[in-house]
């Protein structure tokens, strides 16, 4: 009986070793297969492309916002602020004097059809005054520059873009005629406030986003 106990012991003691090299083979095997599949997992141009639109969508178009009635000044609102002047330069409203109802803004009929031509969408308000909100410009891919997969799952996109104005943002381009007529002090305003900036011949702008490996769908996402 005694030797049988022994024989069990020895054969359990051959057995551990075995148990512990299998694993360490299956370990070893499933860690080179976890870095093969990393290593080929590439970026295409296609899925670059794509990424670098879905970051100009996000950011979204560059636009100004106003109103026209009787406009009284509020955290909101600032009928005083360089951009009524600007868009009464460009012949979109007519400014009225100030009254106790606030400053009357009349948006001219070229006005309205220059709106209309540029997508402004309309909302009117309680107090009888109406919102417009106009799109300037819009951001322009043309190109993707770099593809780089930095690490295991992450990876980063260079693109270049340049502003796609519509027409009132011809107007809010920091050279253009109705510009160039307000003091310099209001075209810094316009410009940190209000969406001015050089449109017509602002130089080509190279942008850089980083994407990352979504597992549950099998895709390179944008990193939030």
């Amino acid at each position: 009986m005694f030797e049988a106990e022994m024989k069990m012991e020895e054969k359990s003691g051959n057995v551990v070793p075995v148990l512990m090299v299998t694993a360490l083979l299956v370990a070893l095997v499933g860690g080179i297969g976890y870095f093969v599949v990393e290593s080929r997992r590439s970026l295409s141009e296609v899925e670059a492309v794509e990424a670098a639109r879905t970051a100009i969508a996000a950011q979204g178009p560059q636009k100004v916002h106003f109103h026209v009635g009787y406009i009284k000044p509020s955290p909101d609102e600032l009928p005083f602020d360089p951009h009524y002047r600007l868009l009464e330069k460009a012949g979109v409203v007519k400014l009225g004097k100030p009254t106790y109802k606030g400053v009357d803004v009349k948006l001219t009929p070229a006005g309205e059809a220059l709106l209309k031509a540029c997508g402004a969408s309309e909302e009117k308000n309680p107090d009888g005054t109406e919102a417009f909100t106009v799109t300037l410009a819009e951001r322009k891919l043309i190109k993707v520059t770099k593809i780089e997969v930095v690490s295991s799952g992450r990876a980063k996109v260079e693109y270049e873009w340049n502003w796609q104005p519509t027409e009132l943002g011809l107007m809010f381009d920091a050279n253009s005629s109705a510009m160039n007529a307000l003091p310099i002090y209001d075209g810094a305003v316009l410009i940190q406030k209000y969406g001015a900036t050089y449109y017509k011949d602002s130089k080509v702008k190279t942008t850089a986003v980083v994407l990352l490996w979504d597992e549950k769908s099998k895709a390179w996402r944008l990193a939030s």
